[in-house]
């Protein structure tokens, strides 16, 4: 499981760049005005060798009666009582203000871990400049730059070393399931099925279920048997847009169902046949794609829309789901038990392929087959060699290729080679990653 970070600090003082360069990514919109950033947004980050979930909130006015800036301290508040750990960001150019104390005296009343990072402080004088943010009483200040990446590993080392040492958190993703176990997360937004369709399989009323949205709070563990072959069950509870989750009751459902899925083995994604295809289904599966996790799709309420529905449901899935082409998708209906059987299989083959053990030999053949098939297109003077490949690793499985000028083999190629190793593989049901590496010139740096 990984820990939590929750960016907090008033309007514009880098939240969304930091963000940004903790995830790796472009995710958050950033600009040089006050306000951007409304809803929380989650990312997955890694600094060193430290993983995390890293959650970017707007700007903070705890104090704030109306208007959207209330909803935006709503939501900074859900993003303070998911984490594990706070970083509170201030502008280092522009100096302490009232704001600043304010925010600092609601995170000191809720005594959480909480980090203070001083950004924007490249060039700057680290010792008068940054003297005056001690009055906040939130210890040490840590100079950073999101903006030039100065700073930013060790202030990361600082919020999660702690967590790591006092043994709150581990680095294996798996530790608690028993050997043998396939740990499957149902995930999906509210109201699609989830417990319903965990408590069809168990046989019982184990898990609430009820016609209301939000009704599981928690992601629920629950150990299952079949034919054999023994599972961890976890009904997670639903994904809704971040927009509207408010309710303090709520506050660890999101993040409890991201770190679900990423503990998981395999993940049921569940969709609602009455409702299409949505922006927040979309959402879920691009986050379980993005963990590497192996995935089944399944449209529940199959019975409960006629024939026109249903031919649309499958365009919108071909369209808006063609990044999960790899998983087999099935029609379901949880509460009159219809179509349950088939997905064990597709369950039981995307685990397997997930955990698949490819050979160097057989993987090699397969690529220098390819090529003689369809060689890579050629980038100016060169034309990349794919010299060998072997697997890099499992869940989901990574096929790293070594050769020459591989920096010029566009994404085009690599969706052909994938195609080529999942057909070899029978690689259904799980994301592939393939990886490049150059081989370095031994003459590079050598004098005539």
């Amino acid at each position: 499981m990984k820990p939590v970070l929750a960016l907090v600090g008033r309007p514009n003082v880098g939240k969304s760049t930091l963000f940004n360069r903790l995830t790796q990514s472009r995710d958050a919109i950033v600009a040089d005005f006050p306000g951007l950033t409304r809803d929380r947004h989650y990312g997955q980050g890694k600094q060193g060798p430290y993983e995390f979930i890293a959650i970017d909130t707007g700007g903070f006015e705890p104090d704030a009666s109306n208007g959207i800036y209330k909803e935006m301290a709503k939501q900074t508040q859900q993003a303070v009582a998911e984490a594990d750990v706070v970083l509170f960001v201030v502008d280092a150019r522009n100096g302490l203000n009232a704001q600043d104390h304010d925010i600092a005296n609601f995170l000191r009343k809720l005594g959480k871990p909480c980090v203070l990072a001083a950004n924007k402080a490249e060039g700057m004088q680290q010792g008068l400049q940054l003297a005056e943010f001690y009055e906040l009483g939130l210890g040490e200040v840590h100079p950073v730059s999101a903006a030039h990446g100065q700073g930013v590993r060790s202030l990361v080392e600082t919020a999660l070393m702690p967590l790591f040492v006092s043994g709150q958190f581990t680095d294996e993703s798996n530790e608690t399931a028993p050997e043998g176990t396939i740990k499957l997360a149902v995930a999906g937004r509210p109201n699609v099925g989830k417990s319903t369709l965990i408590n069809t399989w168990l046989g019982e009323e184990r898990l609430v279920a009820f016609d209301l949205p939000g009704t599981t709070r928690d992601a629920i563990s629950v150990p299952f048997e079949r034919g054999g072959q023994r599972y961890e069950l976890i009904d997670t509870a639903g994904l809704r847009r971040k927009g509207k989750v408010f309710e303090a009751i709520e506050k660890f459902s999101v993040v409890k169902t991201l770190q679900a899925i990423e503990s998981a083995h395999v993940v049921l994604l569940l969709l609602d046949a009455t409702q299409g295809v949505t922006d927040q289904d979309a959402h879920i599966a691009g986050f379980v794609l993005e963990s590497g996790r192996a995935v089944v799709l399944a449209v529940n309420k199959w019975d409960a829309v006629d024939a026109y529905q249903r031919e649309l449901l499958h365009r919108s899935i071909e369209a808006r789901l063609a990044f999960l082409k790899f998983a087999a998708v099935h029609l379901i209906s949880a509460k009159k038990r219809q179509g349950l059987v088939p997905l064990w299989s597709s369950i039981h083959q995307a685990h397997q392929a997930a955990m698949c053990k490819m050979s160097t030999p057989v993987l090699t053949r397969l690529l220098q087959e390819a090529v003689q098939f369809q060689a890579p297109q050629r980038s100016g003077m060169f034309r990349p060699k794919l010299r060998y490949a072997h697997q890099g690793g499992m869940n989901p499985p990574i096929i790293v290729i070594h050769g020459n000028s591989l920096e010029h083999v566009g994404a085009v190629y690599k969706r052909y080679l994938e195609g080529r190793f999942r057909k070899a593989f029978n690689l259904e049901g799980t994301p592939l990653r393939i990886e490049m590496k150059t081989s370095e010139n031994p003459y590079k740096n050598k004098e005539d």
